[in-house]
């Protein structure tokens, strides 16, 4: 790839352009290994390929080497045979899939599909199987789908379903299938990417691609891993920016999971927890269900952008409308109250002694006649109320058709969108398929994937307005701080740097760091000490000495030269000569910000508030650099501990300001030396209180 288009870190900055349009919209299909014969899968698969194609106006050709028509069409015995000079998409079928893969090339198709398994994800055999297939490619014009993938990408869509479609992007056809058999309670679906083992084409590609496509209104995907982390961060910037949400089940929250993935994908997972943070930066709905994928996927595509974030909760029993509030509630949903005159105004159909303030109890009967629609009006008009969630857990016929009703035309009428919870077990309701059959209302089967929709779609929103895409200005250079550390870098070989060595990579980068000296001697230790200014601090120093206040080999408070000589003394013997003296920083608030090189991502930054929140609680964060100072905040929030950071239980507000000034220099440090540095703890930074700064107490660097 060339300088132009990769980064400082070597990694991409924009996404290849590819033409899917002639894969699912083809011309001209090539079928090689053609069959009718009874029993074979083959056959079965000629047929749907057949039919998938016809249906969109493609010539097919059809060639196996023993045959001169399969099921009375025409079959060529060879490629060369096929009248076109090139195809749009060539099917392989054949045992085969190098040699399949050869042939077709002859007739230069833009795309190539391989169904046939066992590469990459059977072992190292297959991984070399698999890379010998991926040359062939490279050498090629051709894009290939799979290895290992089915036939989902050939599956015909139902074309009388309103609305926004779903594209669907798979790593395993039979979890894909229950968002495709959602059709039948009328979400639309316009695409499924069945992207297997992704020796070249892969999510990013598709993703992208659908992002482009008007029809398209969110791309709804389960993966069990992906090939590229910067891709994946491009196309979920392209789907940011034409508007297109992007909701995934990705599997390997656990060392199951990710044992499972491995074995069935050939992919490397990745660190779940890094994965999970950059789904948060760049605007993914991460979900744990199908039917959660179906249900906010579907609330995605439907909810036109929130006009408020209000949530307005209307009920025909007090009882299901506190339980459907609490949710809501639990999950950070804002129920705010209604408008006084939207009140008054319920209380003409609804009686005095029930609540309409939020969550609104009608009691019942006035969803059975003239004032159902009236109550609907009023509710969707107040200004307060960005959403209507209208749970009905028991369907009583004489209720809940004109019930149903009602909110279908109330749907029609308004930009807010309408959740509706259908509870009954049954699902087979005549009042049930009237709502199914709408495609403004948004229909749940449970409170839970209703409140989980509709926080991300609000999130989703929130997310879009304040999208800026980290890639715009990539960085391609390294700062003029990179050249001032190449001597302490060195050549690479997985060297540790001394604490005082890991320093200067902070301050080549602007990270305060406390003033401090390397001696060799007690006497040069007390005039350092006097130097900086007591009390002092007095530690080991050695690359082989990490977590040196583990092994008791930090000496703090140090005010007399005498405390220095005997401290000296001590350490010496146990670093091997060298020793460091620095300020003794007292105050503020202990912080852990670190880099660590992910398999998946490459350079990620961390941060954390020291001591008991990141050694007992895990309560740390992370970003994928490049990121913003808009980003740096967020990344701050999302550590439950923050609070200490804004001045909780009396404490003074620290200086927030320069936390993100230091981390963002940070982030830069990560890029710039992404190929040097494998690890960098900065343990601790205290944050001292605002204006005063945040200063650098300790860290530690492995070079990779």
């Amino acid at each position: 790839m060339t300088g132009e288009r990769v980064d400082v870190t070597g990694q991409p900055v924009e996404l290849r352009s590819l033409d899917l349009g002639r894969f699912f919209r083809p011309r001209s299909v090539l079928v090689l290994g053609a069959s009718d014969a009874a029993g074979k899968p083959s056959a079965s698969i000629t047929r749907k390929l057949r039919g998938w194609a016809e249906a969109k106006g493609a010539e097919v050709h059809l060639v196996n080497a023993g045959r001169d028509e399969v099921d009375g069409h025409p079959c060529h015995r060879r490629v060369d045979d096929v009248p076109a000079d090139e195809v749009d998409l060539a099917v392989i079928l054949t045992a085969d899939a190098h040699e399949g893969f050869r042939t077709v090339l002859a007739k230069r198709p833009a795309y190539a599909v391989i169904f046939a398994a066992g590469f990459a994800e059977v072992g190292p055999e297959g991984e070399a199987r698999q890379g010998e297939l991926a040359k062939l490619v490279a050498a090629s014009g051709t894009h290939l789908l799979g290895p290992n993938t089915n036939l989902n990408a050939f599956e015909l869509f139902r074309d009388d379903l309103a609305g926004p479609r779903l594209a669907l992007i798979t790593q395993s056809g039979h979890q894909g299938r229950p968002i495709f058999q959602a059709q039948d309670i009328g979400i639309a679906l316009g695409y499924w990417a069945p992207c297997g083992n992704e020796v070249d084409l892969e999510f990013a590609d598709f993703a992208a691609w659908f992002a482009e496509q008007p029809e398209v209104g969110v791309v709804a995907a389960y993966i069990e891993g992906f090939k590229d982390g910067r891709t994946l961060r491009l196309a979920a910037d392209r789907c940011a920016a034409a508007g297109v949400p992007i909701v995934c089940v990705k599997v390997g929250r656990t060392e199951a999971g990710r044992s499972m993935a491995k074995s069935h994908t050939g992919h490397l997972t990745g660190s779940d927890a890094v994965t999970s943070a950059v789904f948060r930066q760049h605007g993914i709905t991460r979900v744990d269900g199908l039917d959660e994928l179906q249900d906010t996927a579907a609330m995605l595509a439907r909810a036109r952008p929130p006009a408020t974030g209000g949530v307005c909760v209307y009920a025909i029993s007090g009882g299901t409308g506190a339980h459907m509030a609490d949710l809501a509630a639990a999950a950070g949903l804002a129920l705010p109250d209604l408008t006084a005159a939207t009140q008054a105004a319920l209380h003409e159909w609804i009686p005095a002694y029930l609540r309409v303030s939020n969550p609104v109890d009608s009691g019942g009967p006035p969803v059975a006649d003239e004032r159902g629609r009236k109550i609907l009006d009023a509710i969707v008009a107040d200004p307060n109320v960005g959403v209507l969630v209208v749970p009905i857990t028991g369907a009583v016929a004489l209720l809940s058709m004109p019930f149903v009703e009602d909110l279908v035309a109330v749907a029609e009428a308004t930009d807010k969108p309408v959740c509706v919870v259908w509870g009954s077990p049954v699902g087979t309701e005549e009042a049930h398929a009237v709502l199914r059959a709408s495609s403004r209302l948004i229909t749940f089967r449970t409170f839970a994937n209703c409140v989980h929709a509709v926080r991300a779609w609000l999130d989703w929103h929130e997310f879009r307005d304040r999208h800026r895409s980290p890639f715009a200005s990539p960085v391609r250079r390294r700062l003029p701080a990179a050249a001032t550390v190449a001597d302490l870098l060195g050549p690479p070989g997985g060297r540790t740097l001394t604490e005082h060595e890991s320093k200067q990579l902070l301050v080549a980068y602007g990270i305060p760091v406390t003033r401090e000296e390397v001696v060799g001697t007690a006497r040069d230790a007390v005039k350092a000490a006097e130097s900086i200014g007591w009390p002092v601090v007095l530690k080991a120093s050695s690359p082989d000495l990490a977590h040196k206040s583990d092994r008791g080999l930090v000496r703090l408070g140090l005010r007399t030269a005498r405390e220095v000589r005997d401290a000296h003394r001590e350490l010496a013997d146990a670093s091997g000569g060298e020793v460091l003296v620095a300020e003794h920083v007292t105050g503020g608030t202990e912080c852990v910000l670190g880099i660590s090189h992910d398999q998946l991502f490459g350079p990620v930054v961390l941060f954390g508030l020291g001591g008991v929140f990141v050694e007992v609680l895990g309560d740390v964060a992370f970003r994928v650099p490049p990121f913003d100072r808009a980003e740096a905040a967020r990344l701050v929030d999302e550590v439950k501990g923050a609070a200490l950071l804004r001045g909780a239980r009396g404490r003074a507000p620290g200086d927030i300001p320069a936390l993100l000034d230091a981390l963002v220099r940070l982030q830069r440090l990560a890029l710039d030396l992404s190929t040097d540095l494998a690890e960098l703890d900065v343990n601790p930074l205290v944050v001292r209180p605002r204006g005063q700064g945040v200063i650098a107490l300790d860290a530690l660097a492995v070079l990779r």
